[in-house]
């Protein structure tokens, strides 16, 4: 299976609330849902985290890009994330492609156009059941992932969001 047109996973400030979530996604997806990351484990970072290869779960969402915006979205987030190319010694993050899995209870039928549509039938997860999902993911790179194994602070239980109190209740 090609890599080309693979949704994303995304875990830190690209969730929906966070500050980057309007500034790149709104309007350039069709389709949006919880996910998690499998063999990963989510390191705090400068304001936004980073996940790392390891034995944990990183929770997050599955997004697919919007018909006719891929390229556009994959520019944007190769920017943000400061990947300049596979094995880039400046790269900040490393773009590769990962299994992730819808959450349970949200139905697995893959969006528009999604890569990584199981067949029923097939000895795969049919429509209505959670299976795996082939999306690019954003790793630390090499020194980063270094760094943040000897000496970073993991996040508890690989959820970005759950770092932070809710937000306070509203009076009338």
């Amino acid at each position: 299976m090609s890599d080309t047109g693979l949704p994303f996973f995304v875990y830190g400030t690209l969730l929906p609330g966070e500050p980057n979530h309007d500034r790149f996604l709104r309007g350039r997806t069709c389709r949006e849902r919880p996910a998690v990351l499998p063999g990963a484990l989510l390191y705090e970072g400068p304001g936004y985290p980073y996940a790392v290869e390891g034995h944990g779960t990183v929770h997050g969402a599955l997004v697919t890009a919007a018909p006719g915006a891929y390229a556009e979205l994959l520019g944007l987030l190769d920017d943000l994330e400061e990947f300049l190319g596979p094995g880039h010694p400046r790269n900040l993050y490393e773009r590769v492609a990962r299994e992730a899995v819808p959450a349970p209870g949200v139905p697995h039928e893959p969006g528009p156009g999604e890569p990584g549509a199981k067949e029923p039938g097939a000895g795969q997860p049919g429509p209505g059941e959670p299976g795996p999902v082939r999306a690019w993911v954003y790793l630390a790179a090499g020194a980063v992932a270094r760094s943040l194994r000897t000496g970073g602070t993991l996040v508890p239980g690989g959820d970005w969001l759950s770092r932070r109190p809710p937000p306070a209740r509203r009076t009338p």
